[in-house]
């Protein structure tokens, strides 16, 4: 019987690190005989220690090499042992001891622990006043905002939010966003196809009109198009901008809306912000369908972990962060930067040492590895990670994959055409990846950005699932210092971390920070608020 064959005994012994007894408890509810449950006892101090061995390295063993042994004594099992022993090419040194078994599992229940939400909840209790107001907005037939959003998919999205607010302000109906071409991926996908539309307009219809297009009435309208939006401003400053052009023009067209609206608001703006991210914009049915698909596929065998790693070229190019691969990686880099400085949007002052111990580099793969096992992640961690492909290709992710072999991507869970709807269409591609990573146990992002921020507010608004934030800047210095012992090292890491696990964070001490990255205590409350 090989060891693929063995499911039944997983669930009957409680293998794969669950935590549950060995004893079936079905041979005592449907009263077998002792002989039964003698070998069906035998069965699962095999399969414990076929489980156990399997992870030293033997790829040959199976569950018939331990069948001679017919009995459930202390002997049998040091037989057991030293048969299935016999056949590891080359043996670590092993300590056996139950305490050090008992602390890797410890270790290992730790690192899959989620932190404490204080009994947090979401909370959208909107004031009378706005309540009162939305009737008469609801009404209005007479005034149309449109707007064009620009970047990546993630981008677009904390635009489409904005979008929506800055209609309530105006008291206009909002004509579906129009998604620009992105420049660098070519992706030409409009709304419907990354988000439900049907949805998006049926939550938000109490607070803003959604329209598919301008009606006939206002076909001939010549829209007014404004360009240059400042950044950060109030509902006050949107009001006396445009209302009196819209009263007379009665469509106004904006672009480029990315951090135009200021980050603190009205309350019930703020929990607008929240309604639209975290409940009106839902992926389309087909992302969502496949994303559900490889989250599965990722917990059929326990938790997993999901990073988003920041390592492709423009990445490297923009923060002007070099990847540490090799010479010649990096002067391609510097070469690239050099022939297109406006790719950089980092400070230009700065050195690359200085980018880096100030924290504002992505990690690369060695890097996420040092941090992943300080923090504990088991050997055997299931882990998706999101993003594409990184400089260097798949050999830039060898660290990791050596390190935490049960490493998976979209295309390596796909079935055989699964993914053909979305090739050449980075934004659904990358709209999957949101889903896979927001399923997921643990996430954690090798560098900041916007899906780095979405994920971490949803994770928050659902109920604080753990989420790593890289303290980058206070790490570093221990990871140049060749001289620390690991256990040091891995000690001083994990104290760095002890309050960037995804607890919950006040938006109040964080002024001018996103409320869909930290939406307590505006979209969020609990029975002692």
């Amino acid at each position: 019987m090989k060891w693929e064959a063995t499911g039944n005994y997983s669930n009957e012994c409680g293998l794969l690190g669950s935590g549950r007894s060995s004893v079936s408890t079905r041979s005592q509810r449907v009263g077998r005989s002792g002989n039964w449950r003698q070998r069906h006892r035998v069965q699962c101090l095999s399969a414990s220690a076929l489980s156990f061995v399997r992870q030293l390295g033997c790829s040959s063993c199976t569950i018939s090499d331990t069948l001679p042994f017919r009995d459930g004594s202390k002997s049998y099992q040091s037989a057991l042992l030293s048969s299935l022993l016999t056949k590891l090419p080359i043996l670590p040194t092993i300590l056996s001891t139950e305490s050090l078994r008992n602390g890797e599992e410890s270790e290992e229940a730790e690192f899959w622990k989620q932190p404490d939400g204080l009994g947090y909840r979401p909370c959208l209790d909107f004031g009378e006043d706005y309540r009162r107001s939305s009737s008469e907005i609801l009404k209005d037939r007479t005034k149309y905002l449109m707007v064009v959003v620009n970047g990546g998919m993630n981008q677009q999205r904390n635009q489409i939010v904005d979008a929506v607010v800055i209609a309530r302000i105006l008291g206009a109906s909002l004509v579906i966003p129009i998604l620009q071409v992105n420049v660098i991926w070519g992706d030409e996908s409009e709304f419907s196809d990354i988000f439900d539309f049907d949805h998006f307009k049926r939550v938000l219809a109490q607070d803003v009109r959604i329209v598919l297009s301008l009606p006939s009435t206002h076909l001939m309208s010549r829209p007014v198009e404004e360009r240059r939006t400042p950044l950060h401003v109030s509902p006050r400053w949107i009001r006396q901008r445009y209302l009196k052009r819209l009263n007379r023009d009665r469509v106004l067209l904006l672009r480029g809306l990315d951090s135009r609206l200021s980050k603190d608001l009205p309350s019930d703006l703020q929990k607008l912000r929240c309604k639209v991210a975290f409940h009106a914009l839902r992926f389309a049915p087909s992302i969502l369908d496949l994303g559900y698909k490889l989250s599965d596929r990722m917990r059929s065998k326990g938790p997993y972990l999901a990073l988003h790693l920041r390592m492709e070229k423009d990445v490297w190019v923009r923060t002007g962060c070099l990847p540490g691969l090799s010479h010649e990686y990096n002067e391609l880099i510097h070469n690239e930067r050099k022939s297109r400085p406006e790719l950089l949007t980092a400070r230009s002052n700065m050195t690359y040492h200085d980018r880096k111990l100030a924290g504002l580099c992505p990690l690369n793969a060695l890097e996420v590895t040092r941090l992943l096992k300080a923090l504990g992640a088991p050997r055997y961690a299931r882990i998706y990670w999101a993003g594409s492909l990184p400089l260097g290709g798949r050999e830039s992710l060898l660290p990791l994959i050596k390190e935490f072999p049960h490493f998976y991507n979209k295309n390596d869970l796909a079935l055989p055409g699964e993914l053909d709807p979305f090739v050449n269409r980075p934004s659904l591609l990358a709209a999957i990846d949101y889903t896979v990573s927001e399923n997921s146990d643990v996430f954690m992002p090798s560098h900041g950005g916007n899906m780095g921020r979405a994920i971490q507010g949803h994770r928050a608004y659902v109920g604080h699932k753990k989420y790593i934030t890289p303290n980058k800047r206070q790490m570093l210095p221990y990871f140049l210092n060749s001289s620390l012992p690991e256990s040091e090292f891995n000690q001083i890491i994990r104290d760095l971390h002890q309050d960037s696990l995804g607890q919950p964070e006040l938006r109040t001490s964080k002024v001018g920070r996103d409320v869909t990255k930290y939406p307590v205590p505006e979209c969020m409350c609990n029975d002692y608020n």
